[in-house]
């Protein structure tokens, strides 16, 4: 347990998946996940969306849970806080979001279990450094009144309300028993295709402000690198579902007048 907590090895993991994200970014602009509206049966087994969600997402809620109790420093005020935040997004995502889901979609096993891997590995990056890796005292209680604190969590709910609006605008395009696409309007999909994706983004972003850690970082990076390629194989089947209807709105992938 000292060995996978040593400063040596926290960061050989972090490093390797920042150069991992690189790769990824790069693959995924050739290969997309099927699941969601990308859904494809050559990813083999699936199981219905609402419990393929759970299954993904619940794991780095229990593994940031235990990362934070087992931890002797598991009452310092300001990690606290910081584990807090994790949760909350996780809590949302495993157990508010999927049963929101409408339809009988199916995720493929092999993408719920890339995912769980992630997750848990994100979990490892952000809990280990907040509770075992950084150096005592790194986060006093006054580290809640610092500059990148206030600004990280403002920029952190802000990304977690536009992802919340998100996703309940594009539940809110179809009536029970209805298939077809459509093209969702409001919010920030004024801006991009991929209004949810841009909203975690900025999550993680706000989170890697706030720990103001290599961790963090390396989240925020792995976040853009694996939702911007597929925001941009959304927009490109919008446009070609939508055509010009869909090309005259001007929208980005994923960040508003960049990409």
């Amino acid at each position: 347990m000292e060995h996978i907590f040593s400063h040596d090895f926290y960061f050989a993991v972090v490093w390797a998946m920042l150069a991992l994200a690189v790769i990824v970014f790069i693959a995924l602009q050739y290969v997309t996940a099927g699941y969601g509206m990308m859904y494809s049966r050559r990813w083999g087994p699936t199981v219905g969306n609402r419990l393929g969600w759970i299954l993904m997402e619940a794991p780095v809620f229990v593994a940031m849970l235990l990362l934070w109790l087992w931890s002797p420093r598991r009452t310092e005020t300001a990690p606290v806080v910081m584990v807090i935040l994790f949760l909350l997004h996780y809590f949302q995502r495993s157990f508010i979001f999927p049963l929101l889901i409408k339809g009988k979609g199916r995720m493929p096993l092999a993408i719920i279990m890339m995912g769980v891997v992630f997750n848990i590995v994100n979990a490892y990056m952000i809990g280990g450094w907040l509770f075992y890796v950084s150096p005592l005292g790194t986060y006093p209680v006054s580290w809640m009144w610092s500059p990148q604190f206030i600004a990280g969590t403002l920029i952190f709910f802000g990304g977690m309300a536009v992802n919340i609006q998100s996703d309940s605008i594009v539940r809110s395009l179809r009536k029970p028993g209805d298939t077809r696409h459509y093209i969702p309007r409001g919010g920030m999909y004024r801006y991009v295709t991929s209004a949810n994706y841009f909203g975690e983004f900025v999550e993680w972003v706000g989170y890697a402000m706030l720990t103001w850690s290599l961790g963090g970082l390396a989240f925020a990076v792995w976040t853009f690198a694996n939702l911007a390629p597929r925001a941009k194989a959304i927009h490109r089947r919008y446009e070609s579902e939508f055509g010009e209807e869909y090309k005259a709105l001007n929208r980005r992938y994923i960040i508003p007048g960049i990409y």
